[in-house]
C-alpha cells in the first residue's frame, strides 16, 4: 500500500543518488530506497547513508552501473549487495530476498522479486519502508502508524524475528533509544526477555557496533534502565551497570554543550577500575584505541570539579586534555559539582612542552646515564608543582637544583 510522499527532500534530489536511480531503474526493473533514509525523512531527520532494494539481480545491476559509467563493488554479491559508488558517494545496492533458513546469527536467502516479502524478512515495521524514485512511500507492512507513533515493532512474531538473528534484541533496544517514546513494546520485550540467552552466541563484534551506538542515542538513559531489569544489560556487560552516573552524564552533556562520545558514556556506565576496562576490551572486542581510553580513565580518580587550576593544568598535562574532559564529565556526573570552569580551562590552555633537556643538565656537570635521567624527571616534577614556569631564571634555577641533587652542579667542576 502507499502513504505519503518524500518528493522535495534534499537528499532525493541529490545528483549522486538520481544518478544511481536513472541506471538502474527502466525496462522491467526497479529500485527503491529503503530503511533509514526513508525513515528518517518522513521523521525530518537528518538522513546519512541511503541504502537501495532493487528487483535486479546483483549481476544487472553491476551491468547496468557500470554501462552508465559509475563503479560497482561485489561488497556482499552472495547475498545480493553491490556497492554502486556514484561521484564519490557509496551507495548499497540489494537484490529483493526472502529468508529460506536462519539458525540464528546467518541466514540462507534467495532473490525474488516481490516488495511484500523482501520487507516481510526484515527485522522493524519502521523500518521497511520504500520510496520510488518519486518520493512516493509504499508501506507493505504497516510501518507507517508506528513510525508516526514513534513504536519500535518487530514484523510479525517478535520471538520469531529474534530466532532469526539474536542480535536483534540489541537494535530492538537502540532503535527505541534513538527514535521511540514511551516504554519498550511489551510483545518485544518479553520476546527478548525470554531469548535473552541468545546473545551468548553473537560475535563480540556485533555486540559492540550495536551497544556504542545505542549509548549515544537519544534516550539511551531510560532504555538502559529496561535493559537491565529484563537482565539484558548486565548479560553483555557482565558487571553491574552504574545507571545512575550514565543518566547524570547524559543530562550534563546537553547542558554544556558537549557532544555524547561511546567511550565515554561506557566509561560512566561501566568502568571504575583498570579491571572493568580489561573485562569489556574482552567482552566487547574494543579496539586499541578504545581500551586505552577506558583504560586511562579508569586511572583518573584525581580529576574533579573541585580542583583548583594548577591541580587542573598538572593532570591536564598528564592526562592530556581529551582524556581530563572525559573524567571531569563523569566525576561531575558521579559526585555532582559544576565542571564548567575547568572544562574552559581544560579547552583554552596551551598544553606547554616541558622546556628542559638532558642537554641542559649535561651542561651543569651530569653524564649520560640513569642518574641523568633520574635528575630530569625530578626537573620535570618540579615544573609541573611550581605551575609551568616559563621564565628563564627560574627554570635555570630548577636546572641547577636537579644537577646537584643528580651529582652535578658547581661541586662536581
Amino acid at each position: 500500500m502507499s502513504g505519503p510522499s518524500l518528493a522535495g527532500a534534499a537528499f532525493l534530489a541529490a545528483p549522486p543518488l538520481r544518478a544511481v536511480l536513472a541506471a538502474l531503474n527502466g525496462d522491467g526493473e526497479e529500485t527503491r530506497i529503503v530503511g533509514g533514509a526513508v525513515r528518517n525523512g518522513l521523521l525530518g531527520e537528518a538522513v546519512g547513508e541511503v541504502d537501495l532494494a532493487s528487483t535486479c539481480l546483483p549481476e544487472e545491476v553491476v551491468r547496468r552501473a557500470e554501462g552508465a559509467g559509475l563503479k560497482s563493488v561485489p561488497t556482499g554479491i552472495a547475498h545480493g549487495t553491490v556497492t554502486v559508488v556514484s561521484a564519490g558517494v557509496p551507495f548499497e545496492v540489494t537484490t529483493l530476498r526472502e529468508d529460506v533458513e536462519t539458525d540464528g546469527r546467518h541466514a540462507v536467502v534467495r532473490f525474488g522479486r516481490d516488495w511484500a516479502r523482501d520487507a516481510a524478512r526484515r527485522d522493524f515495521t519502521l523500518n521497511a519502508l520504500y520510496a520510488d524514485a518519486d518520493g512516493l512511500v509504499f508501506d507493505p507492512v504497516g510501518g507507517l502508524p508506528d513510525l508516526m507513533a514513534r513504536r519500535v515493532r518487530f514484523i510479525g512474531d517478535a520471538e520469531t524475528r529474534i530466532r532469526e538473528d539474536h542480535l536483534r534484541i540489541l537494535r530492538l533496544f537502540r532503535f527505541h533509544a534513538t527514535y521511540a517514546k514511551g516504554p519498550v513494546d511489551a510483545e518485544a520485550l518479553r520476546a527478548a526477555e525470554r531469548l535473552r540467552a541468545g546473545l551468548d552466541q553473537l560475535s563480540r563484534e556485533r555486540v559492540r557496533a550495536e551497544l556504542v551506538k545505542l549509548l549515544v542515542a537519544r534516550r539511551a538513559a531510560d532504555t538502559l534502565v529496561e535493559m537491565t531489569d529484563a537482565g539484558l544489560l548486565t548479560r553483555i556487560l557482565a558487571g553491574v551497570p552504574d545507571l545512575s552516573g550514565f543518566a547524570h552524564l547524559a543530562r550534563l552533556e546537553p547542558e554544556l554543550g558537549i557532544q555524547p562520545a561511546p567511550m565515554r558514556r561506557l566509561a560512566a556506565l561501566a568502568v571504575r577500575i583498570p579491571e572493568d576496562a580489561e573485562r569489556l576490551r574482552v567482552r566487547l572486542r574494543l579496539a586499541n584505541a578504545e581500551h586505552a581510553r577506558l583504560l586511562a580513565l579508569a586511572g583518573a580518580r584525581a580529576v574533579g570539579p573541585g580542583l583548583s587550576a594548577p591541580e587542573a593544568r598538572a593532570l591536564i598535562f598528564a592526562l592530556g586534555a581529551d582524556v581530563f574532559r572525559d573524567a571531569l564529565l563523569i566525576a561531575a556526573a558521579r559526585r555532582g559539582g559544576d565542571p564548567s570552569a575547568l572544562l574552559a580551562l581544560a579547552a583554552a590552555w596551551p598544553v606547554p612542552e616541558f622546556p628542559l633537556t638532558a642537554r641542559d643538565l649535561m651542561a651543569l656537570g651530569l653524564k649520560p646515564g640513569p642518574k641523568l635521567g633520574a635528575a630530569l624527571a625530578s626537573a620535570r616534577e618540579a615544573w609541573v608543582a611550581a605551575d609551568f614556569p616559563h621564565d628563564a631564571e627560574t627554570l635555570a634555577g630548577m636546572a641547577r637544583a636537579a644537577a646537584e641533587a643528580g651529582g652535578g652542579g658547581p661541586s662536581s667542576r
